[in-house]
């Protein structure tokens, strides 16, 4: 089994690398959890109060669950991955069962800043993109799937996603063993090379066993 984590700030294109990457393992092995679905639940929270919740910062994230679940994959347990709305702001009831494959991807903003579950991983990915970029993708995405609208997406990057993005997400780029410059052009030989060390740490992982 090799485990991979993928990090880079919000809109870095994380999303296309992991799908690149799936695209040329070519494997139905391959199974993806997200630190999205691992917000912690503040049920105790009014709506109004969950909103105001910082979701760029470590600490809203429920390390200790995600690290527990991608151990026990390791481990070769099944799992129930939490869901997580980002409407309501807190998780859903329901669960997603969740079986060891050979290659588990963990892809999120802040998974490098969490030591135990950085020591999980076999190979880290930083995706990397300019901070214009990175805007403009999470403005698409915040007005086009979470029904934002500009002025809050603006406020919220001011105030919430480029400090903490500076203070948490660039730090953690030091665990990187390999960045991977922003996908303007598809970067198929980013992709190439990691599709190939994937394959390659598979086959050497396979002997050992």
């Amino acid at each position: 089994m090799l485990i991979i984590g993928i990090a880079g700030g919000t809109g870095s294109g994380k999303t296309t690398v992991v799908r690149n990457i799936l695209h040329n393992l070519n494997t139905e092995n391959v199974l993806v959890l997200s630190q999205d679905n691992y917000y912690k639940d503040h049920q105790e929270l009014s709506f109004d109060e969950r909103e105001k919740i910082n979701f760029d910062h470590p600490r809203s994230i429920d390390f200790e669950l995600l690290t527990r679940h991608v151990q026990d994959l390791k481990n070769g347990e099944t799992i129930e991955q939490p869901m997580y709305s980002f409407i309501t702001h807190s998780r859903t009831t329901e669960t997603i069962i969740t079986h060891p494959k050979e290659v588990i991807i963990v892809e999120g903003i802040l998974i490098f800043t969490n030591p135990e579950l950085r020591d999980l991983f076999d190979l880290k990915i930083f995706v990397h993109a300019d901070s214009d970029e990175r805007l403009i993708r999470r403005i698409r995405r915040d007005i086009q799937e979470r029904g934002r609208d500009l002025e809050e997406v603006l406020s919220r990057y001011r105030t919430t996603l480029k400090p903490m993005h500076e203070q948490f997400i660039e730090p953690s780029k030091i665990h990187a063993d390999i960045i991977v410059p922003n996908m303007k052009k598809k970067n198929e030989a980013a992709i190439s090379v990691l599709s190939t060390l994937i394959k390659d740490k598979l086959k050497l992982k396979d002997h050992e066993h």
